[in-house]
């Protein structure tokens, strides 16, 4: 049998990389980290740890233990917490990302809050990669989050698909492609770019090192709406999710990006347990996937006009 405290130390060292620092973080000795990682290793009969000058690195083994002791610790905090939950008010925590937060939770909230007044809600602002791991560790029960290019990161989780939200050229007034329904990436090449996310600078360098021209950088923000407010002072153009382009900004044009067109996949991610969730966990999910049928709607029929003074608007419509 694995035992649970060594599953823990494990853990500890894949997070930290080094026995050392795992130590510390568990107030233990290096020597009885050491000593739970041997006693793992020979439980298992195979290494799960290889110790090198530059750390430590898990054995295929090892990674397999550390999702499932994620796995477990979830499983656990979330047993500790239903027991709790026997004598006090039920808690509901929601991790998730700014934009979608902003544009699809607040009326599932409602929903979810109005059929459940007794639960205590917390909301978390959190990038996706911090959110899924709240909700590994049994610190939010949901997390709202996204992924760009290939197959969902979230293994050992439950993922419920919301809704692809494409991305969008966002140019300023004047701008000699504004006039385009759809526009290349490579076609601006030579303009410089406002950055309103870290995720879609690395898909935008990517992007331009395919195509063989470097990424010239005007401004770098962690908010899109700031970032559409500086291409509409001329200081570059931007490319911001659709769900993102809320509230309006005068002096600026939407253009499509031509297909292949990148998106973010944008989905709910849950712990994955045996036994059946809450009743109101499953109700805010089901809230979620009806808030996002318009909201996905939305994000790809917002139409490229010219600026007026009440700015570009984004047109919605059913489906």
């Amino acid at each position: 049998m694995i035992d649970v405290q060594r599953l823990r130390v494990l853990r500890s060292v894949a997070e930290h990389g080094s026995f050392s620092k795992a130590a510390a973080a568990l107030l233990m000795t290096p020597s009885a980290v050491s000593q739970h990682i041997a006693a793992l290793e020979r439980s298992l009969g195979r290494p799960v740890a290889v110790r090198s000058t530059r750390g430590v690195t898990l054995t295929e083994p090892g990674r397999l233990l550390v999702e499932t002791a994620e796995t477990i610790t979830a499983e656990l905090d979330l047993v500790r917490r239903e027991i709790d939950r026997l004598t006090e008010r039920p808690r509901l925590t929601v991790a998730t990302f700014t934009s979608g937060g902003r544009r699809l939770l607040p009326g599932a909230l409602t929903r979810c809050v109005g059929a459940h007044p007794e639960v205590e809600l917390t909301v978390l602002e959190a990038e996706p990669e911090a959110a899924v791991t709240m909700v590994r560790r049994g610190v939010a029960d949901l997390a709202l989050t996204y992924h760009f290019d290939g197959p969902p990161p979230h293994t050992g989780l439950d993922r419920t698909p919301l809704t692809d939200d494409p991305l969008w050229v966002v140019l300023p007034d004047g701008h000699r492609l504004a006039g385009r329904e759809e526009v290349g990436l490579g076609e601006l090449a030579s303009d410089r770019w406002v950055l309103g996310c870290l995720r879609t600078e690395a898909f935008l360098r990517r992007y331009a090192e395919r195509a063989g021209f470097e990424l010239r950088v005007a401004g770098s923000t962690t908010d899109y709406f700031f970032a559409r407010t500086l291409v509409a002072a001329g200081v570059g153009v931007s490319l911001i999710p659709g769900i993102a382009l809320a509230p309006e900004s005068a002096g600026t044009h939407l253009v499509r990006v031509e297909p292949p067109r990148p998106a973010r996949h944008i989905a709910v991610v849950t712990p994955r347990r045996r036994r059946p969730r809450p009743r109101y966990v499953e109700d805010l999910v089901e809230a979620l996937v009806e808030a996002a049928g318009p909201a996905g709607a939305a994000s790809d029929t917002v139409r490229a006009r010219p600026s007026s003074p009440a700015g570009t608007r984004a047109g919605r419509r059913a489906g």
